[in-house]
């Protein structure tokens, strides 16, 4: 994407806000409507709650264990777990381990860019 709005989206009032600590972040696959990301996150480290306008989210952990918030609930995620983060459901990312968290991320909606993100702290 070049960074331009659909035809369509709807403008709405939001804070840019960044979401975290990602220790590495990677584009795997990518379409008009999709993007594929692997996320590695650092011990004891956690990005921001967060929720998104434009997209939902469907991350599958794949190394160590994670913290995942989804709106007011916390559980932990192990390695061949996932969970589906609806469209506009407030969510963190936590590794409350002592091993790096990897995690691969299936991210689809009309708009994908960066800034599509408002904040919750």
């Amino acid at each position: 994407m070049d960074g331009s709005h659909p035809q369509g989206f709807a403008e709405a009032p939001m804070t840019f806000i960044p979401a975290g600590p990602i220790l590495a972040a990677s584009t795997l696959a990518e379409g008009p409507r999709f993007r594929v990301r692997s996320l590695c996150l650092a011990p004891n480290e956690a990005t921001t709650l967060h929720s998104h306008l434009h997209r939902s989210e469907h991350w599958v952990v794949v190394a160590g264990t994670a913290e995942i918030t989804l709106g007011l609930r916390a559980r932990l995620v192990g390695e061949g777990e996932s969970i589906h983060i609806p469209l506009g459901q407030p969510h963190r990312l936590e590794n409350p381990g002592r091993l790096p968290v990897t995690l691969i991320a299936v991210e689809t909606g009309c708009y994908l860019g960066e800034d599509d993100v408002t904040g919750h702290d």
